[in-house]
Parts: C-alpha cells; structure tokens; sequence
C-alpha cells in the first residue's frame, strides 16, 4: 500500500526574489516536497517552501519535470498549494483521518525521491514555533525523515495524515532522538475551498509581531527580530525576556502568542514588561499584518 502511494509524493523545488521579505531567512532556493491531493494535480505542501515563490517546479519520481503555479500559503496551518502546469501522471492520494491516529501508530513519511522512513507517532500535542506559529495538535515522529520539508506521513491504510514541518531533538532515557513535527491534514479540510479560491482563508490575520523567540524555563525569551517589524520599531532586542503583556504574565510561549492575538485588531498598541541586562523595561508594539510584509501568489 505505502508503495503505492509513496509514487504520489513529487519533489519540489522553488526560487524566490531577492527582495522577497522572507528571502534572507528562508533562502531564495528552496527544496522539499509535494504530495498530489487531486486529480488535477493538485499539490499540498508545507508553506515556508513556496512562500513568496515567483517560480516552482514539481519533479516526479520517474523523472517527469513540470512547471508548478503556487496558489496559496496559509500562514496559521502552515500549509502550501501548487498547481501542477502540465501532467505529472500520478495517482492523487486520499485523505485520512489524523484526529483518529495515536501514539504508538505506525505511520511512514515519504519525501519527493521516493525516500521512506517507517516511523511511529511518538506524541500529539501543542507545539510553538518561533516564528510566532501554534499548533494545538501537532503530530511528532519518530525515527526523523532527512528530507522533512514537505514530505507526506501516511498511515498504515495508505491514507494521508499530514505534511512535514521540522526536524527536532529531545531527550528519551538519557539520549539524543531526531523527529520530525507533521502538520496534521484535517487542517486542511475548513479552509481548503478559500485557499482554492481566494488565495487565502476568510478570516481576519492574527496580529504579527516580527519577532523570533523560544521558550526557556517557562521564560520568552527572544532570539531576534525582523528589521523592519513592528518589534523592531518598538525597541524589542536580542535577549529581552518578555514577562508580561497588556498588564498579565506570560506562561510560556503558547501563552504569549494567544495573548498576542487577543489584544485586539491589526494595528493596536500591545504594552509589554521585559526584562533587558538585569532591568525591567516597558514598551508598546504596535501590531501589523505578517501577510501585507509578503509578497503574493496570483489566482491561477
């Protein structure tokens, strides 16, 4: 069954402006991943790969090479959509159900060359990225894919159950373990028609920081900030501890983002205590709309 499907999964491989936002975090070439959803050709991805992409193209695993036509990226899933421009001549694969899968299932992620590791679902749980991104049920596995990005984690059925994300390490009985966090499909499902669409999904944008930051102890600490983002701007630097905002402590990272997107539209003023050399700090961070920084994939 995973032979079968594995031959639906096609290697991805995008270029990108030089003055793209994203350009110098991300790269301006990029390779993962791409697995056809629909008969069309129709391509899920993980979204950092076609991200302000002006060019893609879809390999096959025999060796068919296509031109891609990047509609969408949602920034909250993660997810990517590419439109295959000619036909890639694979089988589109059906989706299962990831909210069903559970720890201790065998699962198998398959990247675009037709690599397999037969892994297991070692958690599913809340996961918060640094680039101000949460997950409420990610899917961890383990032993890791090499080649995550964008690859596709099938279930024993042969069924689809989410596209990879990241590679990362944690600690079991004393020894390093490489996973690989998967964003789970049905996800996918609520907003799969706006992404098709509309290029986007009909909800308001979460208010956006551009700052990177990690958790430490319950602590948020960050590591960076974009340039020309509204943390920037409002003074924010490498190493501020970020304790509380709008006048309630922080517990950890999950906690700060959704207190962040509560504060109110795109564009109010987030009052925030740091902790900078020792000494505590206040400042405001007027919030802007991480989507207007990016530059857009057009309707096909």
């Amino acid at each position: 069954m995973i032979t079968a499907v594995s031959r639906s999964v096609v290697a991805l491989r995008t270029t990108i402006p030089d003055d793209a936002f994203t350009a110098s975090s991300l790269g301006t070439v990029r390779e993962g991943s791409g697995v056809v959803i629909r008969d069309d050709g129709l391509v899920l991805t993980i979204g950092y790969l076609i991200t302000e992409a002006d060019e893609v193209w879809l390999t096959s695993q025999d060796g068919k090479l296509v031109p891609g036509h990047p509609l969408a990226y949602d920034q909250e899933s993660g997810f990517g959509l590419v439109l295959a421009m000619g036909h890639l001549e694979v089988p589109a694969v059906h989706f299962g159900n990831a909210a069903e899968a559970k720890s201790g299932d065998d699962v198998v992620l398959v990247d675009g060359l037709g690599r397999s590791v037969h892994s297991n679902i070692v958690a599913k749980q809340e996961f918060a990225g640094y680039w101000e991104y949460l997950l409420d049920n990610a899917i961890f596995v383990a032993p890791a894919h090499p080649s995550w990005g964008g690859a596709a984690l099938f279930g024993p059925n042969g069924k689809l159950l989410g596209i990879g994300s990241l590679k990362l390490q944690t600690i079991v009985d004393g020894e390093t373990v490489d996973m690989n966090m998967v964003v789970p499909v049905d996800i996918l499902l609520p907003i799969l028609s706006d992404l098709l669409t509309q290029g986007k999904v009909s909800r308001k944008p979460r208010p956006w920081l551009g700052a990177f930051s990690a958790e430490s102890n319950g602590k948020v600490v960050v590591l960076s900030v974009s340039e020309v983002g509204p943390a920037a701007q409002a003074g924010l630097r490498r190493g501020d501890i970020i304790s509380e905002i709008q006048g309630g402590e922080i517990e950890g990272l999950a906690d700060f983002y959704r207190k962040v997107w509560q504060s109110g539209p795109i564009g109010s003023e987030i009052p925030m205590r740091v902790l900078r050399d020792g000494r505590e700090a206040w400042l405001r961070v007027k919030t802007a709309d991480r989507n207007s920084f990016l530059k857009k994939p057009s309707l096909q």
